[in-house]
């Protein structure tokens, strides 16, 4: 199983240290408390989208299916305008510049073949309700980054290619920003940390623990770090995605797995990180 499983598992390992963090690097991966989140419920989602309307989709198509999802999943740890929204009968846009747009959008960066692509569709995903320039921004550098590690480009690469397009600062060290780092739900306040742990990290699970052990909004951070991470080593442990997909119900893990059925990777023809 590949896709949008590395950016969940993040979300699940991290929804237990969101509201307890944790600064220990050996946390427990998988413990009574790990849970999908509003961060799970809404990466289905996009992936639903793509799967019925890939290259079609509207921002009102993400929109409306981003509302089914939250009604049919409530008390995930939405965000209080985005529960207002989900409310109303109404369809009224949102200028949040909240991270659930970078958190929901991994799938934009798995499915589609150019850059060009996923800068469009990510933007879609993210402009309904989350119209904030820097609501879009963190969504189409997530799904970017995403794009350019399952694609072949080395770190270095994918770093310099955030810091142009996007003006984020990647130059602190996960060192320097831990110890003052806080609970901090807007993408520019997450987003960067989150590409920060993927950057320093040796391995799938590595970016994982470091993402969490940033602490603040713990769940979305490790998210974030978890799709990129995916996309880049194409390594998660067997037992870690059995784990999670135990942990979804039946619709979300059949929407899983036909993403990863029509867009997963292929680990065959990826060069290692070492050949980077």
């Amino acid at each position: 199983m590949r896709s949008v499983i590395g950016a969940i598992i993040g979300d699940i390992v991290g929804s237990a240290y969101e509201w307890h963090n944790t600064k220990d690097y050996d946390f427990n991966f998988f413990s009574e408390k790990t849970e999908f989140t509003d961060d799970t419920v809404l990466s289905v989602a996009t992936a639903d989208v793509i799967l019925k309307k890939y290259d079609t989709a509207t921002a009102e198509d993400y929109a409306e299916m981003y509302k089914k999802y939250g009604r049919d999943y409530p008390r995930r740890g939405y965000g209080g305008r985005f529960i207002g929204w989900l409310q109303r009968s109404d369809m009224p846009r949102l200028d949040s510049y909240g991270n659930g747009s970078a958190m929901r959008v991994s799938a934009a960066g798995f499915a589609f073949d150019t850059l060009e692509a996923v800068l469009k569709e990510s933007r879609k995903s993210a402009e309904f309700t989350h119209g904030h320039p820097e609501g879009v921004k963190g969504a189409q550098a997530t799904a970017s980054a995403i794009f350019l590690a399952r694609t072949g480009s080395s770190k270095e690469e994918i770093k310099g290619y955030i810091k142009k397009e996007f003006n984020y600062s990647l130059d602190r060290t996960l060192n320097e920003i831990r110890p003052t780092y806080t609970f901090d739900a807007t993408c520019p306040g997450s987003v960067p940390e989150a590409i920060t742990a993927f950057l320093e990290s040796g391995s799938y699970e590595d970016a994982i623990r470091k993402a969490i052990t940033l602490g603040g909004d713990s769940d979305t951070i490790a998210c974030i770090a978890g799709g990129i991470a995916e996309a880049f080593y194409r390594k998660i442990p067997d037992a870690y995605m059995k784990k999670a997909l135990d942990i979804l119900d039946r619709p979300l893990r059949s929407v899983v797995e036909k993403f990863e059925e029509k867009y997963g990777l292929d680990t065959e023809n990826r060069a290692s990180p070492s050949d980077r």
